[in-house]
């Protein structure tokens, strides 16, 4: 009994790793930068969420969808401030400049946030279907990962902007051409991927403790979830997850 409780829950949460790894996933496979900063993002996912949380008293599931606006600003202003400098030059300069972006988060969190704990207290009870109790907070953020990477489907393959996105992924220099706009493009895609890296910090942050550090302990993970799943494939980087 034990052994299935354990995968249940190592499936629901399965489901925000492949989050996080879907929006690494989206940045490398179309611009070709391994986005060293992302483990520090979910991170600053996490604490945001608990200061909105704890600060303002906003629910937590509410809170991620501000959680995910700001991640998608902050990425784009990366990208402009140290991305797109350096987008065609060779890919240690990509590494390079998102490991300056992901040491200066870090700094600057440590001095703001210092590396104590943190938690989201909040509760949705449990369910129990036969053998299996199940946790509300691991179970929403199930649901709402499903919800999100099916939004996301929806959005490349049936919107105008989605389509430019898969255009600029496919022949950037033909789109180009068509007179689609590469550079906005671009840098609303890796706004993104990092608005979908905050959006598992924060759900993740109703799941465990968390310090300014905590992003680090996914790196690993959402790189081989990422491959798993292959590069640039939602539903693959989903499906990872649950492996």
């Amino acid at each position: 009994m034990d052994i299935l409780a354990f995968l249940t829950d190592g499936l629901l949460i399965g489901f925000v790793y492949g989050i996080a790894a879907m929006g690494l996933t989206l940045i490398w496979g179309v611009m070709n930068v391994i986005n060293l900063s992302h483990g520090s993002i979910i991170a600053l996912g996490m604490f945001a969420l608990y200061f909105l949380f704890v600060s303002l008293g906003i629910n937590p599931y509410i809170g991620v969808v501000l959680v995910a606006v700001l991640g998608l600003l902050l990425g784009m202003v990366i990208y402009a401030v140290a991305i797109h400098r350096v987008i065609n030059a060779p890919h240690l300069s990509t590494l390079l400049a998102t490991f300056a972006v992901n040491m200066i988060i870090i700094g600057l969190g440590t001095t703001a946030f210092s590396t104590s704990p943190r938690n989201v207290d909040f509760s949705l009870g449990s369910m129990t279907i036969g053998p299996i109790t199940l946790l509300g907070t691991r179970a929403v953020a199930a649901i709402a990962s499903v919800l999100i990477t099916a939004a996301l489907y929806y959005f490349l393959y049936r919107t105008t902007l989605g389509k430019y996105v898969r255009a600029v992924t496919d022949n950037r220099a033909a789109a180009e051409l068509m007179g689609i706009p590469s550079a906005r493009v671009l840098a609303f895609r890796f706004g993104l991927g990092t608005m979908l890296a905050a959006i598992a910090g924060g759900l993740i942050a109703t799941f465990f403790p968390f310090t300014i550090l905590s992003g680090s302990t996914y790196e690993l993970k959402r790189f081989v979830i990422g491959v798993l799943g292959g590069v640039g494939n939602p539903l693959g980087a989903l499906i990872g997850g649950l492996i």
